[in-house]
């Protein structure tokens, strides 16, 4: 018998859910951050959704946010022209970086020291933190807005992909693009995941792996709806992904083979990625809500409190089915 997913909600914004961001694994777990048009970025605990505050200052719509490894910075790309840098421990504004048009995507350094953004005015820029006064190093080449940059090969290099249809990469030393990837439509969504040394970049219909440094086609998922945001596992054992039907497809990253398909939202889907752990992914979506979805269902992780149905339990007594602890009170 298969278990249903049985997702935990997070309200609390009220317009679309554009971006989320996991921290890594800290001593004090795991955090979430997530990016709204209401203009008022969310701080969670990771594996509960637990509410932790709101970043306030942004005068727009918010487009991407993040979180350092440490989840002791955070940082947001807004429409108001601005990327703003916060304590995320106290929730303080501690910087707030002009921009000449809408900002989408920011990223730290692993040694939270440099900024990287990227947004409507084709230009990628790099803020060093700790010289906040100096101007940013700029790099110019796309030819539409920059919807994500992602730092990649220890900080060495850059990723970005952009409404000009491309994905490149950027030697941070070099004002000119190393390799770049072209394809026949808009890239929606872009992941690097380090210790694999993999890109994960969707596009319509499709999902597409590629060689982090070669940018050599690995393969390919064709999908049946509009896919929005992909994320792999930290394992490389599962994709998920979403999009404009409003369901959550899960794959086997080997074979390519969809393993479910589920509804969890009441808008299209623009957001998903897996936890560090690999034992949760969230989604944002048009409906205004973030969800967490178990890797595995049925595991006791988080609020997942896992009971035995009774009529299950004679004849199946490996058998738990999850239920939030905020349902069973």
């Amino acid at each position: 018998m298969a278990m249903r997913q049985t997702p935990l909600t997070c309200s609390g914004h009220t317009r679309p859910v554009v971006d989320l961001a996991f921290s890594g694994i800290t001593p004090f777990g795991y955090f979430l951050i997530s990016a709204c048009k209401d203009g008022k970025p969310m701080l969670r605990q990771g594996d509960t959704g637990d509410w932790i505050g709101t970043f306030l200052g942004h005068k727009g719509a918010v487009w991407g946010a993040t979180l350092n490894t440490d989840a002791t910075k955070a940082a947001t790309a807004a429409a108001d022209f601005t990327a703003k840098v916060w304590d995320a421990v106290s929730g303080a504004e501690v910087l707030t970086l002009a921009h000449k048009h809408i900002v989408k995507s920011v990223h730290f350094t692993k040694d939270s020291n440099c900024l990287l953004t990227g947004g409507n005015d084709k230009v990628i820029r790099i803020y060093d933190l700790n010289q906040p006064e100096e101007a940013p190093q700029e790099i110019p080449g796309h030819t539409a807005s920059i919807k994500r940059a992602l730092w990649c090969h220890d900080d060495k290099h850059i990723l970005s992909a952009s409404e000009d249809r491309t994905v490149r990469l950027w030697d941070r030393n070099i004002p000119e693009a190393v390799k770049t990837l072209s394809f026949d439509t808009s890239v929606s969504s872009m992941e690097y995941l380090a210790d694999g040394d993999v890109v994960l970049i969707t596009y319509g219909k499709t999902i597409a792996f590629y060689n982090a440094h070669s940018l050599e086609l690995i393969k390919t998922i064709v999908t049946p709806a509009n896919i929005h945001s992909a994320s792999l596992h930290p394992e490389k054992d599962f994709i998920v992904a979403g999009g404009d039907d409003f369901k959550l497809y899960k794959y086997d990253y080997g074979t390519s083979e969809e393993l479910e398909s589920y509804k969890g939202h009441f808008g299209p889907v623009h957001c998903v990625r897996f936890s560090p752990d690999g034992e949760l992914y969230a989604s944002g979506s048009e409906d205004g809500t973030l969800r967490l979805w178990q890797t595995a269902v049925g595991k006791t992780y988080g609020l997942w409190k896992c009971v035995l149905p009774e009529d299950l339990v004679s004849e199946n007594p490996e058998l738990i089915y999850p239920v939030p602890a905020e349902i069973k009170a």
